[in-house]
């Protein structure tokens, strides 16, 4: 059976996350006030509807107690964000993710009922950060305030060394999630293969450690 979600707001946050949850094969109903917001979603989502997010009532309306979780996508009204929360919390929806702009608003909407917090425009702002700090990193995806996954070009002084040789846990505190090559992903790299140029490390470990690699 397939998932169903409700995302309240479609500005780029919540528009990415509505489309992105239908084309990973969920129903999701998309809501916001702004009608050519609507417009431009309609196609690509099960459902898009203009209402008013803060509406106890509009939930109510969708039989949100079959959903399996709610996107409040719209933090720049609080008391619209604090009143989707709190009916969507109220109706027993099992999953619920809010958008906020500061921890302040954050800290309100956890109170009310929010299952997760999300900063967008600050993690992907952290994220680009990161990615300019080496011309060898290819990404870096947080995991918590203090672990990530990076994945990493071979740095110059690696190649041709074997994992087993570098011993990467043991001299910079991170493991070897896997290797990429090209369109290939191995998840048990061979540890006693020269490491080739073009290749790309699959890191994870504390912000720390992988910042100093």
């Amino acid at each position: 059976m397939k998932k169903q979600f409700i995302v309240l707001g479609l500005g780029s946050f919540g528009a990415s996350v509505a489309i992105t949850l239908q084309r990973l094969g969920c129903d999701v109903i998309a809501v916001d006030q702004n009608m050519e917001q609507i417009d431009a979603i309609a196609d690509k989502v099960t459902y898009a509807m203009q209402a008013d997010i803060g509406n106890p009532e509009l939930l109510r309306s969708l039989g949100s107690k079959n959903f399996d979780g709610i996107v409040v996508a719209s933090s720049e009204n609080l008391e619209s964000s604090i009143l989707a929360t709190l009916a969507a919390k109220e109706m027993g929806i099992p999953y619920i993710l809010c958008k906020a702009h500061s921890e302040r608003f954050a800290q309100v909407l956890r109170k009310v009922g929010a299952d997760a917090i999300v900063f967008p425009e600050e993690e992907m702002g952290r994220k680009i950060a990161k990615n300019l700090m080496s011309a060898n990193l290819a990404d870096w995806i947080e995991l918590s305030p203090d672990y990530s996954i990076v994945e990493i070009a071979v740095p110059k002084k690696w190649i041709g060394r074997t994992l087993k040789e570098l011993d990467i846990r043991k001299t910079y505190g991170v493991n070897v999630a896997g290797i990429k090559e090209g369109s290939q992903v191995e998840i048990t790299p061979d540890p006693d293969m020269p490491l080739k140029p073009g290749i790309i490390l699959m890191l994870i470990g504390s912000n720390e450690a992988l910042e100093k690699i």
